[in-house]
């Protein structure tokens, strides 16, 4: 694991979200012209008379202000540069703080009806599966959790999700080494948005909502929606891997009393609602003060959940919901000089890289088979002996420790060494020979002597009861300079007999070894040519074993996202065959087949109109360029017939005796020619103005054709696919108009109910949104659900057995469960 900081140090984030009123107060509060500033001016009381040191003005600084500010101008302020950060692998949170009725939940969930007014949540979960798409060097798993904190017990609110698993245990937050952890909390994998948009409507309609006059529809707990993102690279030999969560939090409103009239069940849930606020803001109070060393984050459910989003490695973001009224300004003032303590919070994130295990033992196995490969081609190169690098195995062990002991024995003077491998496994058998040889002397000893550790004080002083040793507690002699001392040997014996038991016993023992040590260094030695026989196969068993691993990480890492993609195109599938059965066939393939059987006369007189027209068209072009061509040639000739003039006219003219001017034989032919281009061009005139009317006239009956065939096709349509045989039937008798010419949409609205009125109304906007599609097909998935549930409880109510325990929503009791 491995921490990456962040480009440079920050603090928490704080923008200020204006609720829209009529009534807002512009002479008290009234906003920077930076948009960073408000400042609230209260006029003093005459009544308090000239001394007065009461505090009426007030100026705090904060991020940014959204007054007047849709949905998408909040999100793009607030939170879109969070989620891209966290699929970089920092954390984040997003917190909305203010009083009841400011407008907490409108942000951070926004309206469910209606897509434009969708909060930050949806928005999030949009935004992370779209930059998912645009990641495709990475593999991301989206996982989601949703909490609820209700009177300081935590809650699950997708416990009621079908694949849920079942809690051994109450929830408990629990400080781990990578923050805080919520044991019980269930986490849901969310392949695509429609999937996470199903989660967020089943958590949303299990969460607790009270009614109090400030506000209807008050949520009256602290509610966490969590977005876990594990991010991989898909290049196998990269093993650094991300993890990283936007927490997106939706804190109850403080209330007061005297303005909300809570009583009974909502006085007691606005109890600890103030309660875990007062501790949250005490702990904000703790954590701008740099010299203490103590934070008590540990004083409330609230501020131990959120205590990674509040003082730990996180790009934490507040959103401080006000008020705008004069009577509203108490409250606005608190959640003021909240956001600016909250401002003063230090917020560094910093990236935890983590390393996958697998990969990792692949990529030094990788290594390893790179180092060998060397080491063989510089064996090669430098005619070396082949040489095998591969680890020894149970004979070459074998064969190592015997050729240690022909040396030890003085059979051999030198042993022979081909690498460092075999070196250290030569110290190694050395090592064990020795030990084998100091457990047998001991084990000797032991057999014929009393031995006695000096450093144990009870001990010593038992063998100097026994009389083992005297008063000074010297002993016999010591073994080896360890610290056992050889007891006093019994007065029957004697020093020739013991030294002459000893040395068969010494010598039987070099014989018969342990079991111990025949087992690891007593064993026959192998030849050299088993020796690097064994290498192969040693080698085929790892490359098998980094096989396994491979294949192994692939089903472990791949298998939920080849589920999933198998899974969609088979319903999918089914899905297609349903529709192909029921809906009527595509209007191109129909319109083909209406040309060639029912229409084909219409069709005909259709081609023939269209071909009639191409021809007049093509002489209308032909005309046109033999008018532009001799329209080209008459201009020519003007200029030319003008040039000849003046230069006539230059040389003098000769005039005859009826006063006519000579021209020559040239100008004279000029003359005429211009005088038959202009009468070929009359005509040619006269006969693109009769072709145009042609045209005008084909055109005009092509066009009648066409929109006759396409009558006659929609009405043929409608009545074979469309419209219901038991309809038409009506229509025929209750008319002469023809049921295939009646809209289909307005007859098959006749017999529409509401909920297919408004189905059909919902296809219709998502044609003009279709980003929408996902949003709509979540929340009309989790309706259809709890009015399925609905009605089956009221139809068949439930029969509980005296000895069964029926566990209910979110384990509360029935008078804590919402309406919803």
């Amino acid at each position: 694991m491995k921490d990456r900081m962040s480009s440079r140090p920050s603090t928490v984030r704080v923008f200020v979200r204006v609720k829209p009123t009529p009534n807002f107060a512009h002479e008290i509060i009234r906003f920077g012209e930076d948009n960073k500033t408000v400042d609230i001016h209260i006029k003093k009381d005459d009544r308090l008379g000239v001394v007065n040191n009461k505090r009426s003005d007030w100026s705090f600084k904060v991020d940014g202000l959204l007054h007047n500010a849709s949905q998408d101008t909040v999100y793009d302020t607030v939170a879109k540069s969070v989620v891209s950060k966290a699929l970089d692998g920092y954390n984040g949170t997003v917190m909305c703080y203010g009083q009841t009725g400011a407008g907490k939940t409108y942000t951070i969930t926004g309206g469910t009806e209606n897509y434009q007014l969708r909060g930050i949540i949806p928005r999030a979960l949009q935004q992370v599966f779209k930059e998912i798409e645009g990641k495709s060097d990475q593999s991301i798993t989206v996982r989601i959790s949703y909490l609820e904190i209700y009177n300081e017990t935590l809650y699950d609110l997708l416990s009621t999700v079908p694949d849920a698993p079942a809690p051994d245990t109450q929830m408990t937050i629990v400080d781990d080494a990578q923050g805080v952890i919520i044991k019980g909390l269930s986490l849901h994998l969310a392949s695509n948005e429609e999937q996470a948009l199903n989660l967020l409507f089943e958590g949303e309609t299990n969460r607790m909502i009270g009614s109090h006059i400030l506000n209807k529809n008050s949520s009256r707990s602290h509610c966490i929606f969590t977005i876990h993102v594990e991010s991989h690279s898909r290049i196998i030999s990269d093993a650094k891997y991300t993890i990283s969560k936007i927490n997106l939090v939706d804190l109850a409103g403080s209330e007061r009393l005297g303005k909300t009239g809570s009583e009974e069940q909502v006085l007691k849930e606005t109890t600890y609602i103030n309660k875990s606020l007062s501790f949250l803001e005490q702990t904000i109070i703790a954590l701008t003060d740099r010299s203490r060393d103590h934070i008590p984050f540990r004083q409330s459910k609230l501020t131990h959940a959120l205590k990674d989003s509040l003082g730990g490695n996180c790009n934490t973001i507040l959103v401080a919901n006000i008020y705008g009224e004069v009577s509203q300004l108490s409250e606005t003032l608190s959640t003021l000089r909240f956001a600016s303590r909250m401002k003063c919070i230090p917020a560094e994130s910093v990236v935890i890289e983590h390393y996958d295990p697998v990969r990792v033992a692949r990529n030094l196995q990788k290594e390893i088979d790179h180092l060998r490969q060397e080491l063989a081609v510089r064996d090669t190169l430098t005619n070396h002996a082949r040489v095998s690098y591969e680890p020894f195995n149970e004979s070459q062990i074998a064969e190592i420790n015997a050729q240690v002991r022909r040396y030890l024995d003085g059979k051999v003077d030198e042993i022979d060494i081909l690498n460092l491998r075999q070196i250290q496994e030569i110290f190694n058998q050395f090592k064990l020979i020795l030990s084998q040889q100091e457990k047998a002397a001991e084990a000797r000893l032991r057999q014929k002597y009393t031995l006695i550790d000096k450093t144990d004080f009870v001990t010593v002083t038992a063998a100097q009861k026994a009389g083992l040793l005297d008063a000074d507690g010297l002993m016999v002699g010591e073994v080896d300079g360890h610290s056992f001392g050889i007891g006093v040997a019994p007065v029957s014996s004697k020093a020739s007999s013991s030294l002459s038991a000893r040395k068969p016993k010494s010598r039987k023992s070099k014989e018969r070894s342990s079991p111990v040590s025949r087992k690891e260094g007593a064993g026959s030695p192998a030849p050299a040519k088993e020796l690097e026989a064994f290498s192969p196969s040693k080698s085929n068993l790892l490359t098998a074993s980094a096989r396994e691993l491979d294949l192994k990480e692939t089903v472990i890492k791949e298998q939920p996202e080849v589920g999933s993609l198998d899974l969609q195109p088979a319903e999918s599938t089914v899905k297609e065959e349903r529709s192909l059965s029921s809906s009527p066939p595509p209007k191109p393939s129909a319109f083909e087949d209406f040309k060639a059987e029912r229409g084909s006369e219409l069709n005909r007189i259709f081609k023939e109109n269209k071909a009639i027209l191409a021809d007049r068209k093509r002489k209308l072009k032909d005309v046109t360029q033999r008018i532009n061509l001799i329209k080209k040639e008459m201009d020519d000739t003007s200029h030319t017939l003008n040039v000849a003039k003046v230069e006539r006219e230059k040389q003098g003219e000769y005039i005859n005796e009826e006063g006519q001017v000579i021209i020559d034989e040239q100008e004279f032919i000029l003359i005429v020619r211009l005088k038959d281009l202009k009468k070929q061009y009359r005509a040619d005139y006269e006969e693109l103005q009769d072709l145009r009317a042609e045209v005008q006239y084909c055109q005009k009956l092509v066009d009648q054709c066409r929109q006759r065939l396409l009558t006659e096709f929609e009405a043929w349509y409608n009545e074979s696919f469309v419209i219901p045989e038991d309809m038409q039937t009506l229509l025929k008798l209750g008319g002469s108009i023809r049921p295939g010419l009646i809209p289909a949409n307005k007859l098959l609205e006749l017999g529409e109910d509401e909920q297919e009125r408004l189905e059909r109304l919902q296809q219709e906007l998502l044609m003009e949104v279709p980003g929408s599609l996902p949003f709509h097909n979540a929340r009309s998935n989790v309706e259809k659900k709890y009015k399925y549930s609905r009605a089956a409880a009221q139809i068949t109510p439930s029969k509980k057995k005296p000895s069964l325990i029926t566990s209910t929503v979110k384990n509360k009791p029935p008078s804590m469960l919402s309406a919803a």
